[in-house]
């Protein structure tokens, strides 16, 4: 069945709109997986702020294009399923690869970060990211740490004083006994 080129100007403008708000653009293949399946597989990306289209790939291609994007021609090939991944890169594949794993359906194929295209071992290695709140703890703890030392050492003489005056005091004690 034909797509109109009204309906094919919108998709390309669907995608371009997708990829503009994607941090990592991840390609899988959807083939074998039925419309429940990735029907649970978008509710999955949906709480990690990422969606999945299942896409035209010369329609995809052109809004690549239009983006200042590459291209990945290998990719660009078969059934696709897109997942744009949104804010958190690592939450959100890792989102892909649990639920790969319970369902051992979609596989992932490759995905484009910032100008780079990866293969499948560099998208799978996109999970292994910190999440944003991982990242945000790692941040404070390392805004942290400075003046937790610094605390400790504007306490550390006063409690050396106070150790050496009840030591003072336990040997005064002593003596008067």
């Amino acid at each position: 069945m034909a797509i109109s080129r009204q309906k094919k100007e919108e998709l390309v403008a669907q995608y371009k709109e997708q990829i503009e708000q994607s941090s990592a653009i991840v390609f899988t293949d959807y083939r074998g997986t039925s419309v429940p399946q990735i029907q649970s597989l978008r509710a999955k990306l949906g709480e990690t702020g990422s969606k999945y289209t299942v896409v035209k790939n010369s329609l995809l291609a052109l809004a690549l294009q239009e983006c200042g994007l590459p291209q990945p021609d290998d990719l660009l090939s078969g059934t696709n399923g897109v997942a744009f991944i949104g804010e958190d890169i690592g939450e959100g594949v890792t989102a892909i690869k649990d639920w790969i794993k319970a369902a051992r359906i979609v596989e992932i194929r490759g995905a484009i970060l910032d100008q780079t295209v990866l293969d499948q071992n560099g998208a799978d290695a996109l999970a292994d990211l910190p999440t944003k709140e991982q990242t945000l703890a790692m941040v404070l703890g390392a805004i942290n740490a400075p003046a937790s030392a610094l605390v400790r050492m504007v306490n550390g003489p006063s409690a050396s004083l106070a150790r050496v005056i009840n030591a003072y005091v336990e040997k005064q004690k002593e003596s008067a006994a």
